[in-house]
Order: structure tokens, then sequence, then C-alpha cells
């Protein structure tokens, strides 16, 4: 997996948080992960097809996603409803879509699948053949996992 696809989303990552919810992040120690993901409470996946293929997951609990749809919304999101949802898909969108424009730029073509949202305890997502690299953010409302798995299509 060559670090000029992963960079690219980690980096749109950090900028979109600290603009959308104002926070400090900061970026943990990058490492390899196997064909089986476990999920920390909530998902939202984007698919990648073209010159690669692959997926971008934004992997964090519940509390974390509703720490951040609050902080996107500027009111205190309770309860993990269409609002929460609807936000954090858009989040997937910002970060995914911003990657992808830099990666273009640089003359890689692929296209994107719309955000998926996933939730719920003991999730694990498989990735056969295809091994990812995982980088942590913390960031005042909590810590996600950008997740990024992707094969080049020769």
């Amino acid at each position: 997996m060559r670090v000029e696809y992963i960079n690219p989303f980690v980096e749109s990552a950090m900028s979109v948080l600290q603009t959308t919810v104002s926070s400090e992040v900061k970026r943990g120690a990058p490492k390899l992960s196997n064909s089986i993901n476990h999920i920390m409470g909530v998902a939202i996946i984007v698919g990648l097809a073209g010159q690669v293929s692959g997926r971008v997951i934004i992997d964090m609990s519940q509390e974390t996603a509703l720490n951040i749809a609050s902080s996107m919304n500027g009111e205190r999101l309770n309860t993990f409803d269409e609002l929460v949802s609807a936000t954090l898909t858009e989040l997937g969108n910002m970060i995914t879509g911003n990657a992808v424009t830099k990666l273009h730029q640089l003359g890689f073509k692929f296209d994107l699948t719309p955000p998926a949202l996933f939730m719920g305890d003991n999730l694990r997502i498989t990735d056969a053949k295809i091994e990812a690299l995982v980088v942590p953010l913390e960031l005042t409302e909590g810590k996600i996992e950008i997740n990024v798995a992707i094969k080049e299509n020769y």
C-alpha cells in the first residue's frame, strides 16, 4: 500500500475536524491491521473504485460520535437520531472528498461510494486480501481512527 494514498485521508480528517469541530487534533502512531477490523461503535465507511479499490473507515465510539455531531451543530445532541446520522455522513463526505481532490491533483483517478453509517456493538469488518493502515486521532471530543485499506488495480 502506497503512502501517497493514505496521507491525504489522514491530513484531510485532521483539517476537517479542526475546522468543523474546533478541536485540537493529535495524530497517533499508525499501525497495520489484518483483514479483520473491530469497530468501536460507529463507523462511516466509504468505498473506493477505479485506479484503486478499497475503503476508508472513520471509526469512533458512540459517545465520540455524539460529541462531534454536537460540536458540528452548535447544540448538545444526546440521542443518535437522523440529525446525528446526517451530520456524521456529511463529515465522511467532507473528509473523503477533500482527500480525493488532493489525490486527483496528483494524477490518481478513482471514484467514491456515498458514505454508509454503521452503528452497533461487536461489529467487525473483514477485508479479504487487503491490509489496512490505521491512524488514531485524539481530539477533545474523543478518539477517532482513520482506517484505510487500498490496493492498486493494474
